[in-house]
């Protein structure tokens, strides 16, 4: 079953909602999640994760009131949050998180617990996709091969199980490497992972040789997160969530918006494209802090992008030369 289709090619993420990059107040907020709404977007992802816990929030506060079976909702599992005094609330790239500390817990007991608490905090009577998130060494370090295996036993037994009885519809990895999605691939049967930061129109080489391939291989679909690399692409001096831009990386930007100024093309609308091109990803997911920004997000698969510009980009080696580009 294909939990997504046309309807849900562009999507909102939740992570500037969660005041990842400036305090977003809860009415800009409604104004975001309001405007994707009227744009048509019915797509929408969140994690407890961001904001700790304030942008599922407020995904719920807004959602809660539209009809369950128009849209589709993904949250995300792998940390439980509980409340803190606000002296205790940890150092995080929040901005302005609600008061809460968390742990890392892949077990199945905590996968269903972290479930129920998402249900409770959005209102929603059930959730579609359930992400396992951040199961990735450049989040859990060299706890990696302790969590994996946890999640092997727990996790990922037990979100195949919620999804043969009904309880959600499909699930997988959401993780920022491609190594963890290869890991769960063969270990377990998830539907769709959500793959942050490894492919955008600047860097795709390493998923297009590994994780493509395997993907398709296993009938499981892709979700891009990050598909701006964080914003980089939309003129943001930063890059995968750091404020350090990678030499080679400018480099290549500046070539890139030299070709795009030549054509005319908005990196945004081609960024999209870019990655909607490739068969095995259903969807694309870009984050908003302004109403502005999702207009322009669900606009962008309709902007005629000429051809010459992705030869152009190829032969000039910005992209892949085995890359899929748009027709």
């Amino acid at each position: 079953m294909d939990i997504l289709n046309q309807r849900h090619k562009v999507g909102l993420g939740g992570v500037a909602i969660g005041t990842a990059f400036s305090d977003i107040s809860a009415i800009t907020a409604n104004d975001i999640l309001s405007t994707a709404w009227d744009a048509g977007m019915r797509y929408f992802d969140t994690s407890p994760w961001y904001g700790l816990t304030k942008s599922e929030k407020r995904f719920g506060e807004y959602l809660k009131s539209k009809r369950r079976d128009e849209f589709v909702f993904s949250t995300k599992v792998g940390r439980l949050f509980k409340e803190v005094p606000k002296d205790q609330v940890p150092p995080t790239m929040w901005k302005n998180p609600l008061d809460y500390d968390f742990i890392h817990d892949y077990t199945s007991d905590g996968v269903k617990r972290s479930i129920e608490e998402s249900l409770k905090r959005t209102g929603l009577s059930y959730i579609d996709v359930i992400y396992v998130h951040d199961l990735s060494e450049d989040q859990v370090g060299d706890r990696y091969p302790y969590f994996l295996k946890q999640a092997q036993n727990g996790a990922f037994k037990a979100l195949s199980e919620l999804r043969d009885e009904g309880v959600i519809k499909a699930w997988g990895m959401g993780v920022n490497k491609i190594e963890p999605i290869l890991d769960c691939l063969n270990s377990a049967d998830p539907d769709i992972c959500l793959s942050a930061t490894q492919y955008s129109i600047l860097e795709h080489e390493d998923a297009v040789d590994r994780l493509l391939p395997a993907v398709k291989k296993a009938g499981v679909k892709l979700v891009s997160g990050a598909g701006f690399n964080s914003g980089y692409l939309a003129g943001r001096e930063r890059y995968n969530y750091k404020n350090q831009i990678p030499k080679s990386i400018a480099e290549k930007y500046e070539k890139l918006k030299n070709i795009a100024e030549k054509y005319q093309v908005n990196l945004i609308d081609a960024s999209i494209q870019f990655v909607l091109a490739a068969e095995e990803f259903a969807s694309i997911i870009p984050g908003a802090s302004k109403p502005e920004q999702v207009i322009q997000n669900a606009k962008a698969t309709q902007i005629n992008i000429p051809a010459e510009f992705w030869t152009d980009l190829k032969s000039e080696s910005i992209i892949y030369e085995k890359v899929a580009i748009p027709k």
